[in-house]
This record gives structure tokens, sequence and C-alpha cells, in this order.
């Protein structure tokens, strides 16, 4: 298989990180985690979408929640000791982060942002994220993708 390289699988590489990946159909009209995982044939329960949230103060934070969840706004504004949160506009993804809707990871942004997984990573051996393209997810262990984004375990899902 002639597969594309991405950033992200080349960071889990130089950390000597086991990964694997899953490849589907794009469908551009549903580019939802839920879909994804179900194209990818995947339970939505390990696919974790990434969500990116700006706080009251300017500063940007990064969240991965399971495919079927929402980031709980209740307890992202706890565990960032925020007033306000609200996700980017996906206007403003690209700029940000290096990436755009659908294929967003929280691996290799632009720059080092807070990382909050879902806590709920942890009952799972893999995980699946994005490996920073449409059509393609990563599988990795969540322990290993906490310590390569600096990543915090958390109850931030509702």
């Amino acid at each position: 298989m002639n597969q594309k390289k991405t950033n992200v699988m080349r960071i889990f590489e130089s950390h000597n990180i086991d990964f694997t990946v899953a490849e589907y159909e794009v469908d551009e009209n549903n580019l939802d985690a839920v879909s994804a995982a179900r194209k990818a044939g995947l339970d939505p329960s390990v696919v974790f979408k990434t969500i990116v949230m700006r706080n009251d103060k300017n500063m940007i934070f990064v969240f991965c929640v399971n495919a079927e969840s929402e980031v709980n706004l209740k307890k992202a504004r706890a565990v960032t000791g925020s007033r306000e949160i609200k996700p980017v506009k996906m206007t403003e993804l690209l700029q940000l982060t290096g990436y755009i809707r659908g294929g967003c990871s929280p691996v290799g942004m632009k720059k080092v942002y807070p990382v909050y997984i879902d806590e709920t990573a942890q009952l799972f051996d893999r995980i699946y994220v994005s490996a920073g393209l449409r059509g393609m997810q990563v599988c990795v262990s969540p322990d290993d993708l906490a310590a390569v984004v600096n990543g915090e375990f958390a109850d931030i899902a509702s």
C-alpha cells in the first residue's frame, strides 16, 4: 500500500510509538467523527475527535472526546480555569492548528496548546485520532498519545 505519511505519523515514529493507520472514504457532506468512524469500520467509542476552543483570555485549548460525545463546556471551563470557553470558528482552525475540519489531530499542531483527553480514553488499550488528513486515522495507546502531546486525562465529555 502506497500510504501517504503525515506529520502525525512522523512524530509517532520519532518517539518510537507503535501505531497503525485506518483509512476511509471521505464524505464531504458528513465530516463528523461518527460518520468517519463508521466509514472506517470502527466503533465510534474508540474514535476521538479533536475540538479546539478559545477562552475569555484568548487562550487556545485542545480537547479530545469520543466521536459520540461533546465537550461539556462547564467541565472545560473547570479544567482550564476559564470563565468562558467556546469552539474556535472553522475559518480559524487552519491558521491556529495547521489542520482543517475533519482532519484535525491533537498531534503536530502549529503551536503547542494545552491538550485534554477525555478520561474514557483510558478504558481502551488503543484509540483512534485523526492522522492529520481527512480519510485517515491513527490508532495508538491513550498513554502514548498523552505523552506525545503532553496531554492530561480529564472528565470533559457529556
